[in-house]
Protein backbone atom coordinates (compact mmCIF):
# COMPACT_ATOMS: atom_id res chain seq x y z
CA UNK A 1 0.00 0.00 0.00
CA UNK A 2 1.47 3.35 -1.04
CA UNK A 3 -0.95 5.66 0.71
CA UNK A 4 -4.27 5.99 2.46
CA UNK A 5 -6.67 8.62 1.19
CA UNK A 6 -9.33 9.83 3.58
CA UNK A 7 -12.32 11.74 2.26
CA UNK A 8 -15.08 13.36 4.20
CA UNK A 9 -15.22 15.62 7.19
CA UNK A 10 -15.51 12.87 9.80
CA UNK A 11 -13.13 12.00 12.60
CA UNK A 12 -11.30 8.72 12.47
CA UNK A 13 -12.13 6.25 15.23
CA UNK A 14 -11.17 2.68 15.89
CA UNK A 15 -8.24 0.44 16.64
CA UNK A 16 -5.46 -0.97 14.53
CA UNK A 17 -3.12 -3.71 15.68
CA UNK A 18 0.51 -2.83 15.00
CA UNK A 19 2.99 -5.68 14.60
CA UNK A 20 6.59 -5.47 15.72
CA UNK A 21 9.26 -3.93 13.52
CA UNK A 22 11.23 -6.17 11.18
CA UNK A 23 14.43 -4.16 11.68
CA UNK A 24 14.14 -4.67 15.44
CA UNK A 25 13.27 -8.38 15.24
CA UNK A 26 16.05 -9.48 12.84
CA UNK A 27 19.06 -8.44 14.99
CA UNK A 28 17.36 -9.84 18.09
CA UNK A 29 16.78 -13.15 16.31
CA UNK A 30 20.48 -13.30 15.38
CA UNK A 31 21.48 -12.99 19.05
CA UNK A 32 20.12 -16.51 19.58
CA UNK A 33 23.44 -17.67 18.10
CA UNK A 34 25.21 -16.34 21.21
CA UNK A 35 23.51 -18.46 23.84
CA UNK A 36 22.68 -22.04 24.75
CA UNK A 37 19.52 -20.68 26.33
CA UNK A 38 16.27 -19.53 24.79
CA UNK A 39 15.40 -16.17 23.28
CA UNK A 40 11.67 -15.41 23.11
CA UNK A 41 10.34 -12.60 20.97
CA UNK A 42 6.71 -11.52 20.99
CA UNK A 43 4.78 -9.53 18.40
CA UNK A 44 7.10 -10.64 15.58
CA UNK A 45 5.84 -9.56 12.14
CA UNK A 46 4.88 -12.22 9.60
CA UNK A 47 7.21 -11.19 6.77
CA UNK A 48 9.44 -12.93 4.22
CA UNK A 49 12.65 -11.58 5.83
CA UNK A 50 11.60 -13.04 9.21
CA UNK A 51 11.02 -16.42 7.54
CA UNK A 52 14.40 -16.20 5.78
CA UNK A 53 16.17 -15.39 9.06
CA UNK A 54 14.33 -18.28 10.73
CA UNK A 55 15.56 -20.65 8.00
CA UNK A 56 19.11 -19.27 8.22
CA UNK A 57 19.23 -19.68 12.00
CA UNK A 58 17.80 -23.21 11.74
CA UNK A 59 20.57 -24.05 9.27
CA UNK A 60 23.08 -23.04 11.96
CA UNK A 61 21.42 -25.33 14.50
CA UNK A 62 19.04 -22.93 16.24
CA UNK A 63 15.77 -24.60 17.19
CA UNK A 64 12.92 -22.29 16.21
CA UNK A 65 9.36 -22.52 17.52
CA UNK A 66 6.68 -20.16 16.24
CA UNK A 67 3.34 -19.75 18.02
CA UNK A 68 0.28 -17.81 17.00
CA UNK A 69 -2.01 -16.54 19.73
CA UNK A 70 -4.87 -14.67 18.16
CA UNK A 71 -3.10 -12.36 15.75
CA UNK A 72 0.13 -12.11 17.75
CA UNK A 73 3.11 -14.15 16.64
CA UNK A 74 5.80 -15.29 19.11
CA UNK A 75 9.09 -16.87 18.17
CA UNK A 76 11.24 -18.86 20.59
CA UNK A 77 14.81 -19.57 19.52
CA UNK A 78 17.14 -21.99 21.28
CA UNK A 79 20.83 -21.76 20.42
CA UNK A 80 21.67 -24.97 22.28
CA UNK A 81 22.45 -26.90 19.07
CA UNK A 82 24.37 -24.21 17.18
CA UNK A 83 27.17 -25.96 15.32
CA UNK A 84 27.48 -24.54 11.79
CA UNK A 85 29.60 -21.48 11.04
CA UNK A 86 28.83 -21.11 7.33
CA UNK A 87 25.88 -19.07 6.05
CA UNK A 88 25.41 -20.32 2.48
CA UNK A 89 24.59 -18.21 -0.54
CA UNK A 90 21.23 -19.93 -1.15
CA UNK A 91 19.85 -18.50 2.11
CA UNK A 92 21.83 -15.26 2.41
CA UNK A 93 21.09 -14.04 -1.13
CA UNK A 94 17.45 -13.53 -0.18
CA UNK A 95 18.03 -10.92 2.49
CA UNK A 96 20.61 -8.23 3.16
CA UNK A 97 20.08 -8.57 6.92
CA UNK A 98 21.71 -12.01 6.80
CA UNK A 99 24.98 -10.23 7.59
CA UNK A 100 23.62 -9.96 11.14
CA UNK A 101 24.75 -13.55 11.86
CA UNK A 102 28.42 -12.70 11.22
CA UNK A 103 29.17 -11.08 14.61
CA UNK A 104 27.44 -13.70 16.76
CA UNK A 105 29.10 -16.58 14.88
CA UNK A 106 32.54 -15.01 15.30
CA UNK A 107 31.88 -14.38 18.99
CA UNK A 108 30.68 -17.90 19.70
CA UNK A 109 32.93 -19.98 17.45
CA UNK A 110 35.89 -17.71 16.70
CA UNK A 111 35.19 -18.04 12.99
CA UNK A 112 32.47 -17.61 10.38
CA UNK A 113 31.95 -17.82 6.64
CA UNK A 114 28.99 -15.76 5.48
CA UNK A 115 28.02 -15.18 1.87
CA UNK A 116 27.80 -11.59 0.76
CA UNK A 117 24.12 -10.70 1.09
CA UNK A 118 21.57 -9.75 -1.52
CA UNK A 119 17.91 -8.95 -1.32
CA UNK A 120 17.87 -5.15 -1.24
CA UNK A 121 15.07 -3.74 -3.38
CA UNK A 122 16.31 -0.15 -3.00
CA UNK A 123 19.71 -0.85 -4.52
CA UNK A 124 23.20 -1.79 -3.46
CA UNK A 125 24.08 -1.15 0.16
CA UNK A 126 27.62 -2.18 1.09
CA UNK A 127 28.54 -4.22 4.14
CA UNK A 128 31.85 -2.43 4.71
CA UNK A 129 30.59 -0.81 7.92
CA UNK A 130 29.77 -4.23 9.36
CA UNK A 131 33.19 -5.56 8.39
CA UNK A 132 35.08 -2.53 9.66
CA UNK A 133 33.34 -2.62 13.03
CA UNK A 134 34.10 -6.31 13.54
CA UNK A 135 37.71 -5.73 12.53
CA UNK A 136 37.93 -3.09 15.26
CA UNK A 137 36.90 -5.83 17.70
CA UNK A 138 39.79 -8.03 16.59
CA UNK A 139 38.28 -10.02 13.73
CA UNK A 140 40.30 -10.75 10.61
CA UNK A 141 37.92 -10.70 7.66
CA UNK A 142 38.76 -11.50 4.04
CA UNK A 143 36.46 -11.43 1.04
CA UNK A 144 36.87 -14.68 -0.91
CA UNK A 145 34.72 -16.01 -3.74
CA UNK A 146 31.64 -14.09 -2.64
CA UNK A 147 32.03 -14.88 1.07
CA UNK A 148 33.12 -12.93 4.12
CA UNK A 149 35.58 -15.30 5.79
CA UNK A 150 36.25 -14.26 9.38
CA UNK A 151 38.53 -15.39 12.18
CA UNK A 152 38.77 -14.02 15.69
CA UNK A 153 40.08 -16.58 18.15
CA UNK A 154 40.09 -13.99 20.94
CA UNK A 155 37.77 -11.08 20.15
CA UNK A 156 38.10 -8.18 22.51
CA UNK A 157 35.84 -5.37 23.64
CA UNK A 158 36.33 -1.86 22.40
CA UNK A 159 34.64 1.49 22.67
CA UNK A 160 33.34 2.70 19.37
CA UNK A 161 31.02 5.46 18.33
CA UNK A 162 28.37 5.74 15.72
CA UNK A 163 30.22 6.99 12.64
CA UNK A 164 27.46 6.47 10.16
CA UNK A 165 23.75 6.73 9.56
CA UNK A 166 23.07 2.99 9.40
CA UNK A 167 22.02 2.01 12.90
CA UNK A 168 21.54 -1.66 11.85
CA UNK A 169 25.24 -1.67 10.95
CA UNK A 170 26.02 -1.54 14.67
CA UNK A 171 24.19 -4.81 15.39
CA UNK A 172 26.94 -7.22 14.29
CA UNK A 173 29.54 -5.30 16.31
CA UNK A 174 27.34 -5.26 19.39
CA UNK A 175 26.60 -8.97 19.04
CA UNK A 176 30.24 -9.75 18.27
CA UNK A 177 31.31 -7.89 21.39
CA UNK A 178 28.74 -9.77 23.46
CA UNK A 179 31.12 -12.63 24.28
CA UNK A 180 34.35 -10.65 23.98
CA UNK A 181 36.86 -10.17 26.75
CA UNK A 182 37.23 -6.47 27.59
CA UNK A 183 40.73 -5.16 26.98
CA UNK A 184 40.33 -1.95 28.95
Amino acid sequence: MDRIRIRGGKSLKGEIRISGAKNAALPLMATSLLTDGEVRLDNVPDLADITTMTNLLAQHGVEVTTKLSGKERSVTLSGKGVNATTAPYDLVRKMRASVLVLGPLIARHGQAKVSLPGGCAIGTRPVDLHIRGLQQLGAEIDLREGYMVARAPKPYGRRFGRHHAQTPALAPQAAGAGLAVPWL
